[in-house]
């Protein structure tokens, strides 16, 4: 109010205005002008009271669809005006992605890009993406956890069933399953004595399957959201379920310990809430705070505007069957999700910019080709460079794609693996007796993921065979194990990378980066040109089959890389980044 005073004033004076007061009279103007605008959409929008035009929730979808561009319509006092302003809006959005594929048409990279942000706008559909999501547990449920970890940990069901002799298979299944509810039975009688004598009260397992089939529930959903937890407990308990799920061993057990998977979908359907997936809160509600890159007031205030906004969507759509703590729950799951996908899509995106960023699709820099030769190397294809530059780039964007789905791949893999009726071979794979069973579900999904990916990157290089179901990859179960190995490849590599900038801080060692590759900039180049060459290059069989150019191959390589890690030149640079294997870290953590 004072600088406008001033700029009165001065004005009426005759006096030149200083420019902090023609800003401050400009942003003032500015302001006015937009409250005013804002009384007139009010005005316009009660005068449309009433007047229902369909097309609008079509744009603000198609809005949403296109990558988070905010769309804004201005309402007239007209249905037809509303109308044509809204095609107008409709054919900008629908001109706008035509122009861009023609621009990069050309440029491989730029259409990974492309469909990165594809990918990226499908994620703001929380409705569909909910049916995958499992709930997070809550302080009882991981009570049970527990006790179901300590039964299957010093359990050896595996080892008694999956074994070739002449015995009933159905005999040694039911006891071994009676073994394990007996353990945790005891578990939970050691736990809490009240609890535990109730439920072995008539010593009768079929009496108490609504435990038994939660305790097992709890663990499955535990694992999707935590691939790195029950790294051997897990396989235990998905195979005993799924010899639990045969006629003749539920006939001799009497009872089921196979439930549906509780998600955030299921538990929302459940008790009417489903309306709260599509509030626009939810994306705020549940987005992954980044801090990189950014001041610390500003991510203090991400973090009170997430708050908010939970705070807002449970008094919402909290009901007398939908309780505010269960909207959280919900809310959590999603963040669980977003959180996921951070540590284990981000790695891929990370890669994919390196191979952006060093390279050139077209022209090799002297010294840092990436073309590979057969029987070079240990390499088992040949590709000049731009082949090689396509071949990686479609393979990292399709382990991109498998992440962003890895949810959804879980859920049915877990379906397939459980399904009743469904039986399996055991076969010597030679690599030990493995189940192999036919995966059909996960089997359409995966081709699904490839069918997309291949669609936005135009073209395909090498195979796209997908072995599932066959000696390569027995089970859903092995497939889903193999692609939640991919963030463990990529991560150390791209932690490594991004590291030697601030290794090279320290004089002595600069002095040996120098010495050794010619300066940070070559040595990140030497380490990313070996693993785009000989991480993709077919290697990792003695045989095309198992290894070459299809999708399951793709990955035999990269493990068959890591596996050498130790004989590079490159490797003291990984230690002293901090590395200490492609693992994970403790195998039981």
């Amino acid at each position: 109010m004072a600088a406008k005073i001033a700029t009165t004033i001065a004005l009426a004076e005759g006096r030149p205005v200083v420019d902090d007061e023609i800003v401050e009279r400009v942003s003032e103007l500015g302001e006015a002008a937009e409250a005013a605008r804002a009384e007139a959409a009010a005005m316009a929008a009660t005068a449309m009271e009433g007047v229902v035009v369909p097309a609008i929730d079509d744009a603000e979808g198609a809005g949403a669809k296109g990558g988070g561009v905010e769309t804004t319509t201005t309402t007239t006092t007209t249905a037809a005006a509303a109308a044509a302003d809204l095609g107008a809006e409709k054919d900008d959005e629908a001109e706008e992605p035509m122009e861009t594929d023609a621009a990069v048409a050309g440029a491989l990279g730029a259409r990974a890009g492309a469909a990165n942000a594809t990918v990226d706008a499908g994620e703001t559909d929380f409705t569909e993406r909910a049916k995958f999501i499992p709930l997070r547990l809550d302080n009882d449920e991981r009570k049970m956890l527990r006790l179901l970890e300590a039964a299957l940990h010093v359990s050896e069901y595996t080892d008694k069933v999956d074994v070739m002799t002449f015995r009933s298979k159905t005999q040694r299944i039911t006891k071994q399953l009676r073994e394990i509810c007996a353990i945790m039975c005891g578990l939970v009688v050691a736990t809490d004595y009240r609890a535990g004598q109730a439920l072995v009260a008539d010593k009768d397992f079929a009496a108490n399957a609504s435990f038994f089939q939660a305790a097992f529930e709890i663990g499955r959903r535990h694992k999707v959201m935590n691939p790195e937890k029950m790294r051997s407990e897990y396989g235990k308990m998905i195979y005993l379920l799924q010899d639990s799920q045969t006629s003749d061993v539920q006939e001799l057990l009497q009872f089921k310990l196979v439930k549906p998977m509780r998600t955030a979908h299921a538990l929302l359907a459940e008790k009417g809430g489903l309306a709260l997936l599509k509030d626009p809160l939810m994306h705020t509600a549940t987005a992954e705070i980044m801090h990189e890159g950014k001041p610390r007031a500003v991510v203090q205030r991400d973090i009170k505007a997430k708050e908010k906004a939970r705070d807002a969507l449970s008094r919402r759509y909290a009901t007398s069957e939908l309780s505010g703590e269960e909207i959280l729950g919900v809310l959590y799951s999603v963040s669980d999700n977003n959180a996921y996908l951070r540590f284990n899509r981000d790695p891929v995106d990370k890669m994919i910019t390196h191979l952006r960023e060093y390279f050139d699709p077209k022209t090799p820099e002297p010294g840092f080709s990436l073309g590979i030769t057969v029987g070079m190397g240990g390499a088992r294809l040949s590709h000049n460079h731009e082949r090689q530059y396509a071949y990686v780039m479609q393979s990292l964007m399709l382990w991109r794609e498998v992440s962003n789905d890895m949810f959804k791949l879980w859920y049915l893999a877990e379906s397939d693996l459980l399904r009743e009726g469904s039986y399996y071979q055991l076969t010597n794979t030679g690599q030990g007796l493995n189940r192999v069973q036919g995966a059909p579900a996960t089997g359409k999904a995966i081709h699904g993921v490839l069918a997309r990916c291949q669609k936005k990157l135009g073209s395909w290089v090498g195979s796209s065979v997908v072995h599932l179901g066959d000696h390569n990859v027995p089970n859903a179960l092995m497939f889903i194990d193999k692609y939640a190995q991919v963030p463990r490849i990529l991560n150390p590599v791209a932690l490594v990378v991004s590291n030697v900038d601030e290794l090279c801080e320290d004089a002595g060692l600069r002095a040996y980066v120098d010495a050794t590759f010619g300066g940070a900039e070559a040595c990140k180049k030497h380490i990313l040109a070996d693993f785009f060459r000989h991480a993709f290059d077919g290697s990792g069989a003695d045989n095309f089959f198992d290894a070459g150019s299809c999708i399951d191959g793709r990955l035999t390589s990269a493990w068959n890389w890591c596996s050498k890690i130790e004989k590079k030149a490159y490797y003291p640079v990984f230690k002293l980044a901090g590395f200490s294997g492609f693992d994970g870290g403790d195998f039981r953590s």
